[in-house]
C-alpha cells in the first residue's frame, strides 16, 4: 500500500550550495553523491555514485540489472547525452517468443502477446557499463572511488525509509524463486520502515564491478550468472548478448519554449513527446492562461494527449525504423488545429498501448558542481524489481524493459533480435539564460514527458522558485483517456475539467511522478527535491 504521502505537513524551500547540490529520492543516495563532491569529483562522478547509491537504499526502482541515461551541460558548454540501454536477446524472435508465451499464457500463438514478467521480458542491463563511460569520459575519479559508498550501504546495512518501504512490498509477490526471495526479502517479506538491512550479494558484486570495472558483468562472472538466470526460466539471453553491448552518446533533441531551449533524448526513448507537448502547449497559448485556472490544464492535457499519439505512434528504435521529427514547430503547427474548447473524444486519441509503461517505477538524480557541471542521470530497471528473475547470487535483480515491445508484426515498437524496446526514461536539461542552466526530470513511465511539460511550464511560464515548481499540484493523462489530478488541485478545477467533456479522476500524490532538479544560474547552484518520494537535496 502506498504510504499517506499528505499526513506529512513539512514544507521545503529551494536548497543553496556553493560547492555542489545533488537532488534525489533517498537521503542516504544523495548524501553519497555529496560525498564524492567534497573528495574533489565533480558533478558526472557524484551522478555515478548516487545512481549506485540508490541501487542499494531504493533497490525497488534501480539495479544493476537495468538501464542508465544522462543528459548534461559540461562546464566547457557542451550539450550531451548518455545512452546506455541494451536490446533484446539475439535469438529473440518474435515467433520462438510468441510460441513460448502463448503455451504460458494458454492461447492461440497468434493471440499471444508480450509478458509483464518472465525472462521473455530481459533486455541486456546497460547500467555498469554506463556508469563506468560516465566517469571515464566525463568525470575525475576512478569507478571503484565512486562506487565506495555504496559498497558501504550494502556490506554495513542501512535504515529503510518510509516510501522505500511500501515499494518494497511488491517483491513479496513478484519473487517466487526461492533465491530471489531469500535476496530481496527477510523472513519472506519486506523490510518495514526503518529497519536496518544489508544486502550482501549485492555488495559482494559492487565490489567486484569496482575492482574488475563493467567487464565482469558483461563477459565475466556475473554475466554468465545473467545469461544462465535468464535461460533456466526459458529466455534466449546469453554472455554473447552482454559482451556485443556498448553504450551510446547522441545528439539530443530540442526545441526551444518560453525563451527556454530544452534538450531531450532522441528515440528510442520517449523525448520528442515532451517536446512536441511543449510546441503544442505554445501554439495553443497555454502559457497565457491563469495558473489556477482549469482553462490551462485543459490547454497542456490536450497538448499532452495529441503527443503521446504521435509518440506512441512512431518513437521506437531509429536502427530498425525511421522516426519523424516531432519536435518541429511545422509539425505542432498543423496538430494544434485539433485543439479546442472541450476534450478530444476521438476514440483514435488515446495513449495506443506502447507496453506496460503507465506507471512505471524508476530513480532519477541531478547535480550541479561550482566548475559549471549540470547533469540530469536516471537508473531503472522499469517495473519495480523487474522481471522477477535474480541473477544466481550476484544480487541483481534484472529488468523487464522488453515488455514494452509488441508481437504484432505490423507494430513499430515490434520485438526483433538486437533491438532496443520503446524507453520512457527521459532525463532533461534546459538552457533559461546567458549562464542559467536547468537540470530536471519526472518520474514515472507514461508521467514523464508530461512531467517535464509541467515544471518546465512551472518555472518558465509562472517564475516559480525551482522548490515550488515541484511542489505544486500536477495533472495526468492516462492511457484510458482518464485525466487524473491531485487532490490538491486548485478549487473548482476538476469540476470546470468535467464540464468539458474530461474524464477526471482525483488520486493519490504517489502516482503523479517523483521530480527532481538543479540550477546552476550565474555560478549559483541550487536543488529541489519532489515532496511525493523519500526526497533529499544534499549541498556543500
Amino acid at each position: 500500500m502506498d504510504p499517506d504521502i499528505d499526513a506529512f505537513g513539512s514544507r521545503r524551500s529551494t536548497v543553496y550550495g556553493a560547492g555542489g547540490v545533488v537532488a534525489t529520492s533517498q537521503p542516504l543516495a544523495a548524501e553519497a553523491g555529496v560525498e564524492i563532491l567534497r573528495e574533489g569529483g565533480n558533478a558526472f562522478d557524484a551522478a555515478v555514485a548516487t545512481a549506485a547509491a540508490l541501487n542499494v537504499v531504493e533497490p525497488t526502482s534501480t539495479g544493476l540489472g537495468g538501464d542508465v541515461f544522462a543528459l548534461y551541460r559540461t562546464a566547457d558548454g557542451d550539450v550531451g547525452a548518455m545512452r546506455s540501454c541494451g536490446g533484446a536477446p539475439a535469438g529473440a524472435t518474435r515467433e520462438r517468443v510468441r510460441e513460448a508465451v502463448a503455451d504460458e499464457q494458454g492461447v492461440d500463438p497468434a493471440e499471444a502477446t508480450m509478458p509483464e514478467t518472465g525472462p521473455h521480458t530481459v533486455t541486456v542491463p546497460g547500467t555498469a557499463r554506463g556508469w563506468e563511460a560516465t566517469v571515464e569520459r566525463l568525470g575525475r575519479r576512478s569507478l571503484g572511488e565512486v562506487l565506495r559508498p555504496a559498497v558501504r550501504y550494502a556490506t554495513e546495512g542501512y535504515p529503510v525509509t518510509e516510501v522505500v518501504a511500501a515499494q518494497w512490498t511488491h517483491a513479496e509477490d513478484l519473487f517466487t524463486d526461492e533465491n530471489a526471495r531469500e535476496t530481496w526479502l527477510f523472513d519472506g517479506a519486506a523490510p518495514a520502515v526503518g529497519q536496518e538491512v544489508a544486502l550482501p550479494n549485492l555488495g559482494r558484486t559492487l565490489e567486484a564491478v569496482a575492482a574488475e570495472g563493467a567487464d565482469v558483468v558483461y563477459e565475466g562472472h556475473v554475466g554468465e550468472a545473467i545469461a544462465e538466470a535468464v535461460q533456466s526460466e526459458g529466455g534466449y539471453m546469453t554472455v554473447e548478448d552482454l559482451a556485443a553491448f556498448e553504450v551510446e552518446w547522441p545528439d539530443p533533441v530540442s526545441t526551444t519554449y518560453g525563451g527556454a531551449e530544452v534538450f531531450e533524448l532522441p528515440p528510442n526513448n520517449q523525448g520528442l513527446i515532451a517536446l512536441e507537448a511543449l510546441n503544442l502547449a505554445a501554439e495553443v497559448e497555454a502559457d497565457d492562461t491563469p495558473y489556477e485556472s482549469a482553462e490551462r490544464v485543459h490547454r497542456f492535457a490536450e497538448a499532452t494527449k495529441l503527443a503521446f499519439v504521435d509518440g506512441h505512434r512512431y518513437v521506437t528504435d531509429p536502427d530498425y525504423e525511421d522516426v519523424p521529427e516531432l519536435h518541429s514547430k511545422e509539425f505542432a503547427a498543423e496538430r494544434a488545429e485539433k485543439i479546442g474548447e472541450r476534450a478530444i473524444s476521438d476514440p483514435e486519441v488515446g495513449v495506443p498501448n506502447a507496453g506496460t509503461a503507465e506507471d512505471a517505477d524508476t530513480v532519477l538524480l541531478c547535480v550541479a558542481d561550482e566548475a559549471g557541471n549540470v547533469v540530469s542521470y536516471i537508473n531503472s530497471r522499469f517495473a519495480g524489481f523487474g522481471s522477477g528473475l535474480v541473477a544466481g547470487e550476484t544480487g541483481i535483480a534484472l529488468q523487464n524493459r522488453g515488455s514494452s515491445f509488441s508481437l504484432d508484426s505490423d507494430h513499430p515498437n515490434r520485438l526483433e533480435p538486437g533491438k532496443r524496446p520503446f524507453h520512457t526514461l527521459i532525463p532533461a536539461v534546459a538552457h533559461l539564460g546567458p549562464d542559467d542552466w536547468l537540470a530536471f526530470g519526472v518520474m514515472g513511465g507514461y508521467m514523464q514527458p508530461q512531467g517535464h511539460v509541467q515544471v518546465l511550464s512551472n518555472i518558465v511560464d509562472y517564475e516559480m522558485p525551482l522548490q515550488a515548481a515541484l511542489d505544486a499540484p500536477r495533472w495526468r493523462y492516462h492511457e484510458d483517456g482518464q485525466l487524473a489530478v491531485e487532490e490538491r488541485m486548485h478549487e473548482g478545477v476538476p469540476t470546470k475539467l468535467a464540464r468539458r467533456g474530461h474524464d477526471v479522476a482525483v488520486l493519490p500524490p504517489a502516482l503523479f511522478g517523483g521530480a527532481q532538479a538543479v540550477r546552476a544560474d550565474d555560478g549559483t547552484l541550487s536543488g529541489a527535491t519532489e515532496p511525493r518520494k523519500d526526497g533529499q537535496v544534499a549541498s556543500y
